[in-house]
């Protein structure tokens, strides 16, 4: 038995036992009597703990760098406490036998506060009393209530905030779990804080007590039981009272002052830079050196030291005013500038936006940071559309760009650039125009449609004529909205996929878990998303794409056929972005001669990307696009219906015709909405043969 508890002891953290043998320490030393030179080492520990900790709290940067304080409080109480219980059982058992019998620390301090005159002593120590239970503890303990109840308070809307900041896109899941941990841990420790500044007032309390305890208990038995005359029981028992409750009351006096600096901390920033910072102002100390050298200069006052003060003041306003030579740059070693670093040459955002000098206004926090916000507000809009939160973007100026110009990129892929002019307004003619505008004629960056950059002051002439009219923050806002949303499929990787999981997970674990890993790896299920994102397909219901993999996994481990299986249970999110609901969906059709046509080419190159020979795919492109030409100069939503075998290689064969084209398959529309067959490709008129036939 002993040998399995050395193991477990061997086995165990050794810190882990410091806690609890501490304890029982404290306990020892409320019940065995202690020799008077265990006291002097236990009263200097004392002191050295309540320096220490006073130390750490105006080191401390924010109250929860200090997290554990309220409980050291509390065994620091006990420490004290426990060793006046220890010394008062020395002092009344042993006093008779003269000042030393506590021990030199207590003889030292009684000595050094009473001197000569025991009613002076009395009175010191009376004061140092009420300094610190009326003031300092008094003053903490308020201020630990109050920041307490602030805190409860205001935490709803600091959780609210996490939340809101973690829709925008502003934090990852993980950010948002540390954050919401951290709220709680600081509500915690402020009603921990409140709750130990009442040990801290109660120690103030029993430091009286158990002075006037030892002085009458002295008195008493000095002159009783001991025989001594009432001046020799004063002399000796009044030094012991007064050094023992010195000696306790000091370390409680540096406690309560820690305690006070703790909880009356603000910000983030060390206590002694803070205070430098603050004070660190010419503006404060010159005036007062000159009222402390008017207050010199009057009669009867001391002279030289008021004066000396002013010009002590004086010289410190004169060093802030003086500038300080800063250390030049270069000063670093030779070595640091011949580092290279990993992020030197890898580019890590997934999307980023350099712009040249002369757009960097646009992103100036002195004027408001117009892009930095709307960009904010993309990514929000966006990631509500896509269904997944989309990376930050990052923005950064770039000297190799002329200084107008600006470039998008995603995944550092170039994907547009074009040019801007923060002073001027995008005239664009979205459609007929009653006059022609002086400008410089460009094309809108986002839909090419012909424009012109205006000065600010024609805004409204160019509004009356039928253009619209935008600023420079929103063209390119526009411009990188409409990329993202094209080349959103290569913003969803694996990072992306399992948040979303996680996410599902909190709401239906057993669904969510059954799937990765055990029926697809993350990879399949990731490149199912991305599929279904290229496409223009939401994702925001991750509990039927989930359900529908988990289902149809036994089927294909392909993430081309599982995208296809689960297209079906998104059909009635996907025709609702083509249209209203009591709305009929506008469609064009195939011809079922064409469709079995592209079905056997399809069949002949299973898993090709385009199965279909060139002068084909032409001419059905041409022909598709030529029906869907009235439908996108109206600006309508439509769809292009198929067969489910051709569905994914006719949209390969159109989307680099059409703007962001949706090809559904006959299943995937709901049976209860109406569908309105614009027309239907696949007539000899429709697929015009070839030149020379």
């Amino acid at each position: 038995m002993g040998g399995v508890a050395l193991g477990l002891w061997r086995g165990a953290d050794p810190r882990g036992a410091l806690l609890p043998a501490g304890i029982l320490l404290l306990v020892l030393l409320m019940v065995v009597p202690l020799p008077a030179a265990l006291l002097d080492i236990f009263f200097v520990l004392n002191i050295g703990v309540a320096l220490i900790v006073l130390m750490v709290a105006i080191n401390t940067r924010k109250a929860l760098d200090f997290s554990a304080f309220p409980s050291v409080l509390l065994f620091a109480t006990l420490l004290r406490l426990a060793l006046n219980v220890a010394s008062t059982r020395v002092v009344l058992v042993h006093g008779h036998e003269g000042t030393s019998a506590a021990g030199h620390v207590i003889e030292a301090f009684g000595a050094f506060l009473v001197g000569g005159d025991y009613v002076v002593g009395i009175f010191v120590f009376a004061v140092l009393m009420i300094i610190n239970l009326v003031v300092i503890t008094k003053g903490a303990g308020r201020v630990s209530e109050v920041a307490a109840r602030f805190t409860l308070d205001a935490l709803p809307g600091k959780q609210m905030a996490i939340d809101a900041d973690l829709n925008a896109g502003l934090l990852t899941a993980d950010d948002a779990r540390k954050r919401r941990q951290e709220v709680g841990q600081e509500a915690d420790f402020h009603g921990a804080m409140d709750g130990a500044s009442k040990f801290v007032k109660g120690d103030a309390v029993a430091g009286v007590l158990i002075l006037a305890i030892n002085i009458i208990g002295g008195l008493v038995l000095g002159a009783v039981q001991h025989g001594l005359s009432l001046s020799d029981a004063a002399r000796i028992y009044l030094l012991l009272a007064v050094g023992d409750g010195l000696v306790a009351q000091v370390p409680a006096l540096l406690l309560s002052i820690a305690a006070a600096m703790v909880v009356t901390r603000v910000g983030q920033e060390g206590l002694a830079g803070q205070v430098t910072r603050q004070f660190a102002s010419a503006a404060a100390w010159a005036p007062v050196a000159g009222i402390l050298a008017l207050m010199g200069l009057l009669p009867g006052m001391p002279h030289l030291v008021i004066l000396a003060a002013a010009g002590g003041a004086g010289w410190i306003a004169w060093r802030l005013r003086a500038p300080v030579a800063e250390a030049p740059d270069d000063a670093a070693p030779a070595a640091a500038a011949a580092t290279i670093d990993w992020n030197e040459v890898a580019d890590v955002a997934p999307a980023s936006l350099d712009i040249g000098f002369g757009l960097v206004p646009l992103v100036d926090e002195a004027r408001g940071a117009p892009l930095m916000a709307r960009i904010t507000a993309i990514r929000r809009q966006l990631s509500k559309q896509l269904g997944f939160v989309l990376p930050p973007v990052r923005v950064r100026d770039d000297l190799a760009l002329a200084p107008f110009e600006y470039r998008i990129a995603i995944g550092g892929v170039t994907v547009g650039s074009d040019t801007a002019f923060p002073d001027d307004m995008l005239a664009i003619a979205a459609g007929p125009v009653d006059a022609e505008i002086e400008g410089r004629a460009v094309a809108d960056p986002s839909f090419g449609l012909p424009a012109r950059w205006i000065v600010p002051e024609d805004a409204e002439i160019a509004m009356a004529a039928g253009y619209t009219v935008v600023d420079a923050p929103s063209v390119i806002g526009t411009h990188l909205n409409h990329l993202i949303g094209l080349h959103a499929h290569r913003l969803i990787g694996q990072d992306e996929v399992q948040a979303l999981l996680d996410t599902l997970a909190q709401s239906a674990p057993a669904l969510a878990g059954g799937l990765v890993p055990k029926l697809l790896p993350l990879a399949t299920v990731t490149q199912v998303f991305g599929r279904l994102v290229e496409e223009g397909v939401p994702v925001r219901d991750t509990r039927a794409i989930v359900a529908a993999l988990t289902v149809n996994a036994a089927r294909s481990q392909d993430a081309g056929e599982l995208t296809e299986l689960v297209r079906p249970a998104l059909g009635a999110a996907i025709v609702q972005t083509l249209a209203d609901l009591k709305a009929p969906l506008a469609a064009i059709a195939l011809d079922p001669g064409l469709e079995q046509l592209l079905g056997q080419a399809v069949r002949a190159a299973p898993g090709s990307p385009w199965p279909f020979d060139p002068d084909l795919g032409g001419r059905v492109g041409e022909a598709i696009s030529a029906a869907a030409a009235p439908l996108v100069a109206e600006g309508r939503r439509f769809a292009i219906v198929t067969a489910p075998l051709v569905r994914r290689p006719l949209w390969q064969l159109l989307h680099v015709r059409l703007p962001q084209p949706v090809v559904l398959a006959v299943g995937e529309i709901p049976d209860d909405r109406t569908v309105e067959i614009i027309a239907v490709v696949g007539n000899a008129a429709a697929i015009p043969e070839p030149q020379g036939a």
